[in-house]
């Protein structure tokens, strides 16, 4: 996918008169874009829409206007952009429960290590990496970034609806696996596409 650049923003007052419909169709696509596999873990598949939506909320919000600072965010989130061949997407862990919080996030303890979280079609599977310096040895982050590499066997699978596709998540004692809808797996394909 293209990178995003200053010029693909638009100004603070720009933004700030047409934000309520931007993020009224971002809402729309992130729906269509987003995915529980279980009752506590969802994924939020990104693509140049979903991250310019997010940098410009952080402009807005932050009040960033240095132009060394927009291409901090700029660089930050570009690198969340999946490449030609591949998905990227925000994991989170949602915990509401605040008396089960630790409990829950100790059971997700070496949630980004190993083959956890798979993409499924036919045979084929596609397992999630996640980016670094989210988890250490005693604490896991409730938000984390991954990335799957599909293969063109996979991407074939992904175009032909009669093929089920999954994707799921096992780890320690939380085994769960959501069925993708044929609406989420357009925004794959056109996603693949770069």
């Amino acid at each position: 996918m293209k990178a995003l650049t200053a010029g693909d923003l638009m100004a603070v007052a720009e933004y700030e008169r047409g934000r309520e419909a931007f993020r009224a169709r971002i809402i729309e696509l992130k729906r269509r874009r987003r995915i529980s596999v279980g009752p506590l873990i969802t994924l939020v598949f990104e693509n140049r829409e979903t991250l310019l939506f997010q940098i410009q909320e952080m402009i807005r919000v932050e009040q960033i206007v240095d132009p060394a600072k927009v291409q901090e965010e700029l660089d930050v989130y570009n690198a969340l952009l999946p490449a030609t061949g591949e998905l990227s997407a925000t994991l989170l862990i949602e915990i509401t429960d605040e008396a089960r919080m630790k409990e829950w996030l100790d059971a997700f303890m070496g949630l980004d290590h190993g083959q956890t979280v798979a993409i499924a079609a036919g045979g084929e599977r596609s397992y999630a990496e996640f980016e670094g310096g989210h988890s250490h040895e005693t604490k896991i982050s409730a938000v984390h970034f991954v990335r799957f590499r599909m293969p063109s066997s996979i991407k074939d699978l992904l175009a032909d609806l009669r093929v089920p596709v999954t994707l799921s998540v096992h780890h320690g004692t939380y085994h769960a696996d959501a069925p993708v809808p044929g609406s989420m797996r357009e925004e794959w394909l056109r996603d693949l596409e770069g």
